[in-house]
Order: C-alpha cells, then structure tokens, then sequence
C-alpha cells in the first residue's frame, strides 16, 4: 500500500494520460501543443465532454452553449450574490454553486463559475458586477466581466491557453472527489460542488497565490541562494517547486511561458522567474546534492495570472474556471460507468481482540 493512493489505478477513463517519463499530457489523444494550437479552451471542454454531454460537440457548438448558459447564470445572480457578501472569495464561490439546482447541465455549470468569479471578484472592491457578451469566447469575456473593459487580445489568449492547459490533469483530488461524488448518483452539481472544496486546499488549486508570494520574497533578498539554502535546510517548502508527476519539465509551464511571451514587456517577471529556478537549483545542490527539485506549473500559472490582471486572492477561482471543465467530465464518466466507488482501508488500529470489553466499557463513559 502507498501513501496518498499513489500508484493506485482507481478508475478508468478515455479523457486524458499524463506521461511522467516523457513529460507529456495527452487529452482523447491529442497532446498539450495540439490542444493549444488547434482547439482553444472551448475546443478542449468540447473534445472533454464528447459523447457524456452530447455528440457532434464541436468548438462553434460550445462557444454557443456557454455564452448563453453565462447569460442565464448572470440573470440568476441575485439569488446567491447577496448571501456571498462580506464573506471570503472561496466561500463566495461555495455559496455560488450551491446555489446551482440540481438539474444543472454541465454548461450550466461551468458558465456559473465563469460569471461567478468576476462578480466576487468586483462585489469584494465594492463594484457592481458587469453583464457577460455571449459572444465573447470563456477567457475573453471573464476578462472583461472583471475589469469592465475589452481585454487585450494578447492577454485573452494568454488565459486561453491556461484554461486550455488546465481543463484536465488526469485524477487529481479534486477530479476524484468528483468522481466519487457522481458514482452515488448525486447530481452534477453536487459533484462539481464537491471538487471545489478538495480543490480549495493549498496542496492542490491554492497554491498559484502562495507562489507569487514566494516569488515576491525572493526578489527582496540580498542573497538570493543564500536564503534559499536557508528556507530548504529548515525544512521549509519552496512553492512552486517539485511535482508529484512530473520531475522534469511540465508541459503545461511551457505553454503558458510561450504565452506570456507573446505579450512582450506585460508579461512581468519571466526573467525573474528563471532566476530562481537557477538559484533553487543552486541550493538544492547544497543541501541535498544529487537531489532535484525543478520548477512545477504554479510558478508559471501565478506570473501569467498577474500579468493579465487576476487578482492574487483569486487565482484559484480562476483556476477552478478552467479545471472545471475536467471535473466535470469525469463526473459524466463516472456517471455512465454506473459504478459505486467503494475504495477499502487497512485497519492499523490496536489488534481485534486485544482489549477487554469491560476496558472498552468503561472508556465509553469517559
């Protein structure tokens, strides 16, 4: 048995392979590059949702269906955004998608976070919340939802390609949770709900925000391998560095670098960012020679949040746009296997029979 059921085959699925050796994400049998040049992030929910969500989905069909599904989320607005007042961004959210019924769609559903955030997002500035352009594509319109302009095109395309990158990472917590969720036959929203809150820890979609702040401590130090060394002879951990699946580069990172490159000068600190990672290499080799510990995909996903205009308190709800469209699919998945998962556990507590009953008894009033 492995900690934290890696290595476990839990369910099986057609939506995505991750490949730790080549360092590959393939998503219905396409790969990362293919996704972003070719299909966009509405083209990728499309490819996602495929036969669980309807046939013949296509790019055209989705960016239709979103459109006016995000229509319909706005219109609903007042029924939640109220309660959500004066309360954090995340619990925002929770109170968002509980407020979805339970006859939600999956378009429905992902055009309900899409709408959401923004709204959270200006309600926390004191700002009123701007209505959606159903024509507008998920990045572009959230864009502009949030800062009631028309984004820069190089900016949309930027949040495209992370949305893009993100939709699906194969059986996160999150997507698990969703799965287990749907295999009860609760309703989608319910497993969508579900995945938000595993998603909500800093160990998963929480940790673009602490990255940054890492990002925003090293470029304050004198030293910069000094107080690396420092942090990691403490046991301390460096956000944004080493990755359960990937040991090398993640692909995912290099698709949004690529991005944020096309923006020019507003894409912020990429030289800074490479800085680090040369200095994180640096003092690893000197606390733990022969050891690695090589940037992971948040260090990417914080600096292209920033550049294009997300707030740091919210880049997992921004995150959870994007992802969503993975969460989802795997609840449909799930939902059509018709199957309960019903994991086992190995009892490591005292051995059966080793304690007298009249010791138990008495214990139990205590």
């Amino acid at each position: 048995m492995t900690s934290g059921l890696d290595g476990v085959i839990a369910a099986e699925t057609i939506l995505s392979k991750t490949d730790q050796a080549s360092g590959m994400v393939w998503v219905r049998g396409f790969d990362l590059p293919t996704l972003v040049e070719r299909f966009g992030y509405e083209g990728t929910v499309a490819l996602l949702w495929q036969g669980f969500a309807g046939d013949e989905l296509t790019r055209e069909t989705l960016l239709d269906a979103l459109g006016a599904a995000r229509v319909r989320a706005f219109a609903a607005m007042p029924s939640w955004l109220g309660a959500s007042a004066g309360k954090s961004l995340f619990e925002g959210l929770r109170i968002a998608l509980a407020d979805q019924p339970d006859t939600a769609g999956p378009a429905d559903l992902l055009a309900a976070l899409t709408v959401a955030v923004p709204a959270l997002v200006r309600q926390a500035a004191g700002q009123t919340p701007v209505p959606p352009d159903p024509a507008s594509d998920t990045a572009t319109d959230l864009l502009r939802m949030m800062h009631d302009a028309q984004p820069d095109p190089a900016q949309a395309a930027a949040l495209d390609v992370y949305f893009t990158v993100m939709a699906e990472s194969g059986l996160s917590a999150s997507s698990f949770t969703a799965r287990c969720v749907a295999s009860t036959r609760a309703s989608l929203t319910a497993a969508v709900l579900a995945a938000w809150c595993a998603f909500t820890g800093a160990l998963h979609g929480g940790a673009p925000g602490p990255t940054l702040d890492l990002l925003d401590a090293a470029e304050a130090q004198p030293d910069l391998v000094d107080w690396l060394e420092a942090k990691l002879r403490a046991g301390e951990r460096l956000m944004g560095f080493g990755h359960r699946v990937f040991h090398g580069n993640d692909p995912r990172a290099e698709a949004m670098r690529h991005a944020m490159r096309a923006m020019g000068p507003a894409a912020g600190r990429l030289a800074f960012a490479a800085q680090l990672e040369q200095a994180v290499a640096t003092a690893i080799a000197r606390v733990k020679p022969g050891r690695s510990l090589p940037p992971n995909v948040e260090i990417a996903a914080a600096l292209l949040l920033d550049a294009v205009g997300i707030p740091r308190a919210a880049f997992t709800l921004v995150f959870a746009v994007g992802r969503s469209a993975g969460w989802i699919a795997h609840a449909l998945e799930q939902r059509k296997s018709g199957r309960l998962m019903r994991p086992a556990s190995a009892y490591i507590g005292p051995p059966i029979g080793a304690i007298d009953p009249a010791q138990g008894a008495e214990a139990g009033r205590v």
